[in-house]
């Protein structure tokens, strides 16, 4: 519960205040004083008549009635002080900075459950507790330093973690990037990251409130909010990026498919963040930095010209940009000549666009220019200029200026003498604008921003899924574990995902009566072990009926053997898909390159079920192997769009097949005209709906 006495409380008391600043007391009550904090101002602590100007009291039983009470006291004082606040002192709204509770010893999270249920009790906001505070235009009500500049176009920052949000305010501050807001939410025991969103959602107001939010997330408790949230705020043309830390639970863990030995929790993550069309970042660098890149005018292509006095930053950056996806186009012909030359003898203008380190603020201005007006090919410009060390800055950063305000194409200053130009940066930030000291982190997230997907549709597609078979075909299997070939074909035919025609039997005479019918060469694959290749339980290009029979005996010898499934031998590109049922998140469904090497490469991107094809394709584009199956060095590509259908029918098939709790589909079988399942393994578990 968010209330207003939380947001912009007419009154608040810091109780544990201290006329020593280096003390959370004493910090948090500097920093409500220097904020400008216009409403009344409280201290208690029994040993102070006057803390830091302020008038003190002995006890919280001495004060008026207060909106807003910050709790600097031990944790074992902290519910008897917040039930006398809420119930005596009208207090709506709580921010406990003591640590000592939950995350240490059950005995502190049975004080949390207390302060809990009284704040519950009487309607109250809490926030943390150990955390550093909240800051908002209306009260600085934190300990830490920074304080950045605070004003409705900022970003808002909410974080799990104080300390970390503390680091991210040191990384943001540096280049420029102003701030809406700062959530610290610590133990979150009644309001999490989550809950911020869903306020900041449901009370959105696009001419007042930010449209910028950048997250530190340490545990997702309710994916299913964040996702919705998420998705509604960018709706409604917000732009959030997050990290989410903690997500490197091993992904080679024992598991029966090659699905659940690829998928982790950070397999969900990600397939959450693609879906909520969250940009996913992997740092405090690269989420200050696309904060910045959230402030300046939207990209609306993906070539961008580089102009700089410095050739290495310049390549850095190109292939920074290249391996992103994103374009740094050869400029030529007349117009590029007439460039040339009003430049030095030197300078090079193919792209990057170098001027020399002797070029001049004029140099910059007719570069960018030229680059605005004339250069149709160039959708975005990156202005690299450090000092030389010949001259000060400050003509060639105004000339940056003025630039930034009238040109239509956006301006990216990548200026990285921080220290040499020192005073010429910080009068360049002071006029409102952000700097990208380095230039390859700012080629990441520029790639991570183009290639976040949009809030996925909620909509399932249903066209061409027999969602009654389906649930027919899973009453009908009477036990859990991986289910019979017979009952995997059943519900990929339901689901309209092509297999191949397959046969299975214990009697050999069957086998050779099927392979003389669908012709030779055949595939035959033994059917018990879970893992058939690892016990030679596979053979492929079979291409005569007195091998099939050599091979039937063999694989029927081998432990745990049932029978021999046996196929047509089909060519094309190996692909994969699995899918994992997470808790809290539901399935989650993976695609790649498949064959035997999916778990060793581990190329695979997820998706969060049900899916949208353009979800789908968001998935298939994301993979580093992708030019692969668009086709390569001669060889054909495969059909994609078949490729994008399965992973959508698939998504469909688990939405109303919940019993499946892992599944893969290898390999896939896809030419350019055709994508058919070859090998499919599911295992379910019925006894606990999910």
């Amino acid at each position: 519960m968010i209330t207003n006495q939380l947001l912009c409380p007419e009154s608040i008391v810091v109780v544990g205040a201290s006329n020593n600043v280096h003390k959370p007391g004493g910090a948090i009550l500097k920093n409500l004083i220097n904020g400008g904090y216009r409403g009344e101002l409280r201290a208690v602590n029994p040993k102070e008549k006057e803390i830091q100007g302020i008038p003190a009291f002995a006890d919280v039983k001495d004060i008026p009635d207060t909106d807003l009470a910050v709790l600097a006291i031990p944790a074992a004082l902290c519910p008897d002080v917040v039930d006398l606040l809420a119930k005596e002192k009208k207090t709506r709204a709580f921010i406990i900075l003591s640590a000592g509770f939950g995350e240490e010893t059950h005995e502190g999270a049975l004080l949390e459950e207390r302060i809990l249920e009284t704040v519950n009790q009487y309607g109250a906001s809490l926030i943390g507790p150990n955390c550093i505070g909240l800051m908002n235009t209306c009260h600085h009500s934190v300990f830490s330093q920074p304080i950045p500049n605070l004003n409705s176009r900022g970003v808002d920052l909410i974080s799990s973690s104080g300390a970390t949000a503390v680091f991210i305010l040191e990384s943001a501050v540096t280049k420029g990037l102003q701030f809406n807001s700062v959530w610290s939410v610590g133990n979150a025991k009644q309001i999490g990251v989550e809950d911020v969103l869903q306020f900041m959602d449901e009370h959105f107001d696009p001419e007042r409130d930010s449209h910028l939010k950048l997250l530190y997330i340490e545990s997702i408790k309710k994916p299913d909010r964040l996702l919705f949230h998420a998705s509604s705020l960018i709706r409604k043309g917000c732009k959030i990026a997050a990290i989410k830390a903690g997500s490197s639970e091993s992904g080679s863990r024992a598991a029966s498919s090659h699905t659940g030995a690829i998928a982790s929790s950070d397999s969900a993550v990600e397939a959450l963040f693609r879906k909520a069309g969250i940009v996913r970042c992997f740092s405090r660098e690269e989420l200050t930095t696309v904060g910045c890149v959230f402030t300046l005018p939207e990209l609306k292509g993906k070539n961008f010209a580089i102009i700089t006095h410095a050739g290495g930053p310049g390549v850095m950056l190109t292939d920074a940009l290249s391996k992103g996806g994103l374009n740094v186009p050869k400029l030529e012909g007349e117009q590029v000549e007439e460039l040339k030359a009003q430049l030095f003898p030197g300078a090079s203008v193919g792209n990057p666009i170098d001027i020399l380190a002797t070029g001049t603020p004029q140099h910059l201005r007719t570069c960018i220019d030229y680059c605005e007006e004339k250069f149709e090919n160039i959708d975005a410009m990156m202005a690299i200029f450090g000092t030389p060390g010949l001259v000060t800055m400050f003509e060639m950063y105004d000339v940056l200026h003025e630039k930034m305000q009238v040109c239509r194409k956006p301006i990216f200053p990548i200026l990285p003498s921080i220290n040499t130009a020192g005073a010429e940066v910080a009068a360049f930030l002071a006029k409102g604008h952000v700097n990208f000291a380095d230039e390859v982190t700012l080629g990441t997230a520029l790639s991570r921003i183009v290639n976040a997907p949009k809030p996925a549709a909620p909509e399932i597609e249903l066209f061409g899924v027999d969602v009654p078979r389906i649930r027919r075909i899973i009453d009908s299997i009477p036990d859990d574990g991986y289910i019979e070939p017979h009952y995997v074909q059943a519900l990929l035919h339901a689901a309209g995902i092509s297999i191949v025609d397959e046969f299975v039997s214990d009697k050999k005479e069957e086998i050779l009566a099927f392979a003389h019918r669908c012709g030779f060469p055949v595939v035959a694959k033994v059917v018990g072990p879970v893992h058939k290749s690892d016990v030679g339980g596979v053979s492929l290009n079979i291409k005569g009926e007195q091998y099939l029979a050599l091979e039937f005996e063999r694989m029927m010898r081998i432990p745990e053997a049932r029978a021999v499934m046996v196929q047509p031998m089909l060519k094309g590109t190996e692909l994969f898909i699995g899918a994992k049922y997470e808790e809290r998140f539901g399935h989650v469904v993976l695609c790649g390159l498949g064959g035997i090497f999916v778990e060793v490469l581990k190329d695979v991107s997820s998706g969060l079920a049900p899916l949208s094809y353009e979800e789908a394709y968001s998935m298939i584009h994301s993979l580093r192997a992708y030019k692969i199956i668009q086709g390569t060095r001669g060889q054909k590509g495969v059909n994609e769009d078949k490729f994008a259908e399965i992973i959508v029918r698939l998504s469909t098939l688990l939405r109303f097949a919940t019993e499946i709790k892992e599944m893969d589909i290898n390999p896939l079988l896809a030419t350019d005209k055709s994508v058919i399942a070859v090998d499919a393994r599911i295992r379910i578990e019925k006894g606990e709906m999910q």
